[in-house]
């Protein structure tokens, strides 16, 4: 570590025992950190620098948060000051710590557990009326969040948010649905998302509320595993005529644009997507299907309807270290066929997105057959396909950090899914397709 803070430190003692001589001084103001703005929504981007450092000296930039179960998770970059005494995140290049290069929302997108925390931990916003706290720190030397005795030189603290001033919370209960609606400020009427996850389960809201944030309607839709739905729990206990009344009940909201809808689904919840916008009575206006499949391996009745998860355990595929990918299950071939979505049937515009190194969807394979089945419908003009080399299955909001693998269940043991993805490479899916799902929404909602 090269020592040139310490002696700016003490020659400003030196200084002070002096008396403070009134001459011309070389002295700089003490180090300062800003991040613009200190308030932001999860998709914007932060500008972090760093001012009056000495010139050509190690230094580095960490950022500390917890999460909503209270989990410590931080980043960290190493960066060596220019020639003014500065460090600029936007233009300046890491040359070690969470990533590597000019990167910069990297202590953003590069937030890890921290040493020490509960295996498998994946970061999910569970209540978005509050923001993520970020603690940005700039220390002295090259050095990691861990090694307590680094001289902290200055700080400030970061709101990261997915609800913007004015957004709406509504939960809706109503004809047996399980939701919440996000309405952006003023009267409206707004166009509109259907949203959908996966096989996880629970009402997940903070899509639909950045959706909010960015002028769209949005009702985040539960099936699976959430205490107002019919039990048990581990079973998909809804049908078809579930996701139909959701549909209707967000096309009848004195608020929404009627014609004006879209339906997005991540996983199991692109394989629903999938199957609402070909149902008869509902008439979506887009689709955005994210690593999911165009059928299940799930044993369902004629409404959609799962008796039981045994059917896909066959399917169930585990590495050298007990890890379990559900990859193969979505492999077109090991469909039941039944339960295959009619392709052809689609009638709006469809967007599929693929994360190449994705753990646990076939998500190229349904990509290629989906494009397939539409060019054969002559329906190629409706079809627009994202591929992202690198970029694992959980492709959500951009400068989100990103798990290769998490916890999936406690019983009867413990067990870890893949879900794919190298931080970086990852992270400029995320960013890329973010804007293009926006830009495929105003296209198809707003025009």
């Amino acid at each position: 570590m090269v020592p040139c803070i310490g002696v700016h430190r003490n020659l400003a003692c030196l200084v002070r025992a002096m008396g403070g001589v009134r001459w011309k001084s070389s002295l700089r103001p003490a180090p300062l950190l800003t991040a613009t703005p200190v308030r932001a929504l999860i998709d914007e981007q932060i500008s972090i620098k760093g001012r009056f450092l000495p010139p050509q000296c190690p230094v580095t930039v960490c950022a500390q948060m917890h999460s909503d179960d209270g989990d410590l998770w931080e980043a960290f970059a190493h960066y060596n000051t220019n020639a003014d005494g500065t460090v600029n995140l936007t233009r300046d290049h890491s040359v070690g710590g969470s990533y590597f290069g000019c990167e910069p929302m990297g202590l953003f997108w590069g937030l890890q557990p921290a040493p020490g925390s509960r295996e498998g931990l994946r970061l999910r916003k569970k209540n978005v009326e509050t923001p993520y706290v970020m603690l940005m720190s700039l220390l002295e030397g090259h050095v990691s969040p861990s090694e307590r005795q680094s001289t902290e030189l200055a700080a400030i603290t970061t709101e990261r948010w997915y609800m913007a001033p004015g957004v709406r919370r509504i939960e809706i209960r109503q004809d047996g649905v399980v939701g919440t609606l996000f309405l952006p400020p003023g009267p409206g009427p707004f166009p509109a998302m259907l949203d959908l996850w996966g096989m996880g389960g629970g009402l997940v809201e903070y899509r639909s509320a950045l959706f909010a944030s960015r002028g769209y309607a949005s009702f985040s839709l539960t099936y699976l595993g959430h205490k107002d739905l019919p039990g048990p729990q581990t079973c998909i206990n809804v049908g078809d005529s579930y996701f139909k009344s959701a549909y209707h009940i967000l096309q009848d909201h004195r608020q929404v644009c009627a014609d004006r809808i879209g339906i997005i689904g991540l996983s199991f919840g692109a394989y629903l997507s999938l199957r609402i916008a070909t149902q008869a009575a509902v008439k979506p206006s887009c689709v955005i299907s994210i690593n999911g499949p165009v059928g299940s391996t799930i044993k369902v009745d004629a409404d959609g309807r799962s008796k039981s998860f045994e059917s896909y355990q066959k399917h169930m595929v585990y590495d050298d270290q007990g890890h379990v990918s559900f990859k193969s299950m979505s492999l077109p071939a090991n469909i039941i066929p039944e339960t295959k979505v009619k392709i052809e049937h689609i009638a709006c515009p469809l967007m599929y997105i693929v994360g190449e190194d994705d753990k646990s969807a076939s998500s190229m394979e349904n990509a290629n057959l989906i494009e397939e089945s539409l060019r054969d419908a002559g329906k190629s003009q409706l079809f627009t396909l994202l591929s992202y080399p690198g970029a694992g299955h959980l492709i959500e909001p951009p400068y989100t950090p990103n798990s290769r693998l998490s916890l999936w269940s406690f019983k009867p043991k413990k067990l870890f899914t893949l879900w794919g993805g190298h931080p970086a490479p990852h992270a400029a899916a995320q960013e890329d397709s973010w804007k293009k799902i926006l830009d495929f929404m105003e296209s198809h909602l707003t025009r």
